[in-house]
């Protein structure tokens, strides 16, 4: 009865919003990350879904960065479109519910400031100014800053936006972050809990000794932040967790039910064949766009 009334609603929404082609594919040629996307069935449930979701939810630029910006369709793709890449395997009641407590997308003209407390172990009260490129909360907006969210969509392990939607599906069972979020049935919490522990546990071990950990020392500051970086790395990063954490990478892939390495590699396959072909054939081309 569910499905064939979700059904009914993705109908009614495609006939009322015909879904912009052009658009989406102007946005895919924007970003590596969506660009990867060489299965044509993903490509189109991806962008379906973020078209859905563009109009679900407020994606807003800040009025200093709008007077500045232009924010066409294919830039409100590209952000909708990085945001349901997590959940672009996942059935749509489960990307509906994942993402329940999200509303918003503020974007901000660069990284923006919070005044911290925190208490130490001797209980000591700290305050300092913390500088962010982004930030959310339980049933708050996803707030990150333009400059970092420029700086994101590629394969360096950087992305502001899938870091903060992580901590949107971490709080999926909590209203704070503590890197267990709600888990399918196929996955074991005891399985999740071991596997995190034991990466968080080696990047303990690595600042201890004052080694360089292999993905970003901000995933040792809480649990939280080792399930969000994680999972940025994940998407933006593959090669580098599937090498350094290779049960962790295995494990976000049963959760996301995707495998971003693979399409990584066919993308690295794919260019390098373009730059290996003989340069009479590239002079030709050259020629022939002239």
């Amino acid at each position: 009865m569910f499905d064939k009334w979700r059904r009914w609603r993705a109908e009614l929404f495609e006939a009322r919003h015909p879904f912009p082609q052009d658009a989406w594919d102007e946005a895919r040629a924007r970003v590596p990350l969506l660009a990867s996307l060489i299965d044509d069935d993903e490509a189109t449930r991806l962008g379906h879904r973020a078209w859905r979701f563009a109009h679900a939810k407020r994606l807003t630029l800040h009025p200093t960065l709008a007077e500045t910006t232009r924010f066409d369709l294919p830039a409100r793709l590209v952000l909708a479109g990085q945001a349901c890449l997590l959940t672009m395997n996942w059935q749509e009641h489960e990307h509906a519910e994942a993402f329940a407590n999200v509303h918003e997308i503020l974007v901000l003209p660069d990284a923006f400031s919070r005044r911290v407390e925190e208490m130490d172990e001797f209980g000591v009260m700290h305050e300092y100014e913390d500088e962010r490129a982004g930030e959310t909360s339980y049933q708050g907006p996803v707030v990150v800053s333009f400059a970092d969210l420029m700086a994101s969509g590629d394969w360096t392990g950087f992305n502001v936006l899938i870091h903060e939607l992580a901590h949107k599906l971490d709080m999926g069972n909590a209203s704070d972050i503590d890197g267990f979020p709600p888990l399918p049935r196929d996955i074991d919490p005891r399985e999740w809990h071991r596997i995190f522990t034991a990466a968080w546990d080696d990047l303990q071990a690595q600042l201890a000794r004052g080694s360089e950990p292999p993905i970003d020392d901000y995933a040792a500051s809480h649990p939280g932040e080792c399930y969000a970086v994680c999972c940025e790395y994940f998407f933006a990063a593959p090669d580098i967790l599937a090498e350094a954490y290779p049960e962790l990478y295995a494990l976000l892939g049963q959760y996301f039910r995707q495998d971003p390495l693979a399409r990584l590699q066919a993308g690295s396959q794919a260019q390098a064949s373009s730059v290996s072909r003989p340069a009479t054939s590239q002079s030709h081309n050259s020629d022939a766009s002239s």
